[in-house]
Order: structure tokens, then sequence, then C-alpha cells
């Protein structure tokens, strides 16, 4: 708790004291001690809750992890009603997940304890009877435990994504889902688990958390499999990214920089949630091609030939060559082939203009030409970011589609920019000539006749 922001220790303050405030409260009020007459229902759905909580499957977010153990507290929900959930939901404070602190063990049995008795208000709001249901009354349960499910998941989702917010300033770009929704169906699925306990409880009591207990494993294992599947991903676009930047030293960095703006133009100009790992992929890869490219040329100084510039008008194509196999990247692809286009058609490989250059090259564009402004080269130092913003409004309506210019220029007002400072060492002395960036629309290449 000692390294927490003070927002996030008030935050965490009164989570846990709603939380212990709600069952202190259910302990003390006249009739309420009913729901924990039974105690034998509270304890198995305790213990299996407990279970699924000590045996998450770990996000791509550090410390963060999703598991099973809601079903166990829906299931609660029906049957030992809201006082009795809460109770089952404050047990993740004794989960035995190695290497958790006691700080977020607390947070999340208070958490879960808030979401199970609200879920469980909401239950019983909607009619439902708390209580071992019986078989001919089942079809009752349906709408009831719908509305407890549809108000624990997100709000159990709330609660967690404002503690991580507040704690480790995260932000919505790096939540490891390709959308929120999809993320909250998935989870309102999973919860149906909880209905199927209820279920089993009215015909074989205590033996339907064992005969569930494999389909939640293989649901874990489902969400385990789904982002191990993205971890790999993430893992590859850095590989491809690092053999890029080895080959062409000077520009170290430069692909994250360019996925980091290409997000934050998506962002400003709403693009879909579903679309915005694409271009964070696309940004990363979009100089990919390079590897194509000879090292004589990336790091030749000074003039090149026809036939060298040519080489270099010829990377985005080769990068679609080299990704095109790679299933996941999607939308990706056509940011990396045209993100050399220009908004006045004098660009390449294909020479296309405005609206028919795809969206992600468009924002590409943007995204690569500031930061290599904004960089520092071997051969100068880097421009200061007004410097480079009025370029980019200098070439609006030519080089660069005037929309995107104006996101980033209001979400760079708004957010900044931390560029790099310090050169990248280079392994090679270099004379003083005078040298080119094709990223940089201030130091264009200059071509010399062979003829």
């Amino acid at each position: 708790m000692r390294g927490l922001p003070w927002p996030a220790k008030v935050y965490l303050i009164i989570v846990i004291g709603a939380a212990f405030a709600l069952i202190g409260h259910d302990l003390v009020a006249p009739g309420q001690q009913d729901a924990f007459a039974q105690w034998d229902t509270l304890m198995v759905l305790a213990l299996l809750f407990l279970l699924c909580e000590s045996l998450p499957t770990l996000l791509n977010i550090d410390q963060v992890a999703v598991s099973m153990s809601f079903s166990a507290a829906l299931a609660a929900v029906v049957l030992v009603g809201p006082e009795g959930a809460a109770v089952v939901g404050m047990t993740a404070v004794l989960s035995v997940r190695p290497g958790l602190a006691l700080v977020k063990r607390l947070f999340n049995g208070a958490q879960f304890a808030i979401c199970s008795y609200s879920a469980g208000q909401v239950f019983v709001w909607l009619g439902g009877r708390s209580g071992v249901p019986g078989v001919d009354g089942f079809e009752g349960l349906i709408l009831p435990f719908a509305g407890a499910a549809a108000v624990f998941v997100p709000l159990n989702f709330l609660l967690t994504a404002t503690m991580l917010w507040l704690a480790d300033g995260l932000r919505a770009d790096q939540i490891p889902i390709s959308g929120m929704a999809q993320f909250l169906v998935s989870y309102l699925g999973y919860a149906t688990f909880g209905l199927l306990i209820a279920g089993l409880w009215a015909t074989v009591e205590t033996i339907s958390v064992v005969l569930v207990l494999l389909p939640l494993f293989v649901a874990r294992w489902g969400f385990g499999q789904y982002h191990a599947q993205q971890r790999s991903y993430d893992a590859t676009i850095a590989a491809l990214c690092q053999a890029v930047e080895t080959k062409d030293y000077y520009t170290r960095g430069h692909c994250t920089r360019v996925s980091l703006a290409s997000t934050m133009i998506a962002q400003e100009i709403g693009m879909r949630s579903e679309r915005l790992r694409a271009i964070r992929y696309a940004g990363m890869l979009h100089d990919v091609g390079k590897l194509g490219v000879p090292t004589k040329v990336l790091q030749k100084e000074g003039k090149l030939t026809e036939e060298e510039f040519a080489a270099i008008q010829l990377h985005p194509m080769r990068g679609l060559e080299i990704v095109r196999g790679i299933d996941f990247l999607d939308e990706a692809f056509a940011g990396i082939m045209h993100h050399h286009e220009r908004h006045d058609g004098k660009g390449y490989p294909m020479g296309l203009a405005a609206d028919e250059i795809p969206e992600f090259a468009r924002v590409i564009a943007v995204a690569d030409a500031f930061d290599s402004m904004t960089s520092d080269r071997s051969y100068r130092k880097a421009k200061p970011i007004e410097t480079a913003l009025a370029e980019l409004r200098k070439g609006a309506g030519t080089q660069f589609d005037p929309l995107m210019v104006s996101a980033f220029i209001k979400v760079i007002d708004r957010d900044g920019w931390d560029p790099p400072r310090t050169a990248p060492a280079d392994p090679v002395e270099r004379s003083e000539t005078v040298s080119k960036d094709h990223d940089d629309p201030t130091t264009p290449i200059q071509v010399v006749s062979e003829r």
C-alpha cells in the first residue's frame, strides 16, 4: 500500500470499507441471519469460489488476471441470497495465488463482495427467490439471473479498471482485448455456469459443484489460450521490429513510437476499438520491408542512384510480401503497403491520392513523419515538437491527409508527446556529408541520374 498514489489509497479504503459495512450490516440486522443458516451450502460455494480464484488466467497487463470464480458467486446469489453471495465473494481474501500481496487480496475480496451483493439485490428485485430452486420453478430464475449477471460483470470490470487506472495509470490501449463489448459478452456467457450450478443443486446438491468443475476449467483454459495467442502475436511483431532496427540502427525505437502515435490519432478520430489493435500492429511493422532493402542503400549517405531510390520505394511492397501470411494483421496490411502514398497522388508505391489511400496508411503517414522529425538522427538533432507540427500543417492537403494532421495536433496539444532525446549509438564512424531520411519531409532523398 505504501507505493500506491493517494487517490488509489482513498479508493481502496472506500471499496474495502463498503464491503465490510455490507457484510457487517447483514450480520446484525434483524431477520438477515437466515441468509447464513445454510452454512453447508455457503461453505461449498465458498470453496468453489476460492479454488477458481486461486487458479486465474494471467492477462497481458502486469498483475492482472481473470478467473471463473464469478460463476460460484452468481450461483450463491440464487442459492443463499445477496448476503451469502457477498460472503462467498469476500473469500477471495484467502486466495492462495502465489505472489499476491495482502492489499490486493483485500481489494479483490471487497470488490467481489460488492459485486455479489449488488447482483443479489437485482436478482431479488426482478422477482428471484433465494434458495434451492424447484425443478418446476427453474424457468422463473432465468430473467432474474440474467439481470444479476448483467450487473455483476460490468460492475466487476468497472471497480477493477478504476483501481488499475488510479494505481498504475492504465490506458485503454493497454487492455489486452480487441473490443470491450466482446469481452463483456464472453464473460456473460461464462456466467451461465452459475445458473447451471444452481439448477443441478436441486437434484444432486453438492455434487453439482464437482460436475461443473470440468466445464469451468475448460473455460479457464480457453481464456488462457486466447491470451497466450495474443502474447505470441506481440512477440512476433516485436521480433520483426527488432530485426528491422538491427539493420537500420539509426531508427532505433522508431516503430514503437509510430505505433503509439498512430494509435493516438486512431482514437482521436473515433476509430472502432476492434481496429485499434490492427493499427498498432501496422505502426509497428510499417517499415518491415526494409529487411528486403540492401543495407548499403539504407545506410548510404548523400545522394542515391535511381536504382537505389527504386529499392527504397519498393520497401512498402516488400513489407507486404514479408507479412502477407500473418493472418491476424487484418487491415494492417493496407497501412504497411501504402504509408508512403501522398494526399496529392505523388507518393509511392502506387500513386494513390486522397480517399484512395486506405485510412490506416493516412494515419501512419502522419505518425511516421512526425516521429522522424522529432527523433535524433546520426546526422542531425531532433527538431522541436512545434517545428514538426508546423511541417505537418504545411504538408496538410499535399503530403498528408488534413483530417489526420488536425486530429494529431489536437491530441498532442491535449496529451503531449515525449520524444527520445538521445541519438542511438552509431557503430560506424560517419563523415560529415549531408544525409537523408525517406520518412522526414524536411530532408527529401536526392537522386542522381546514372545517365
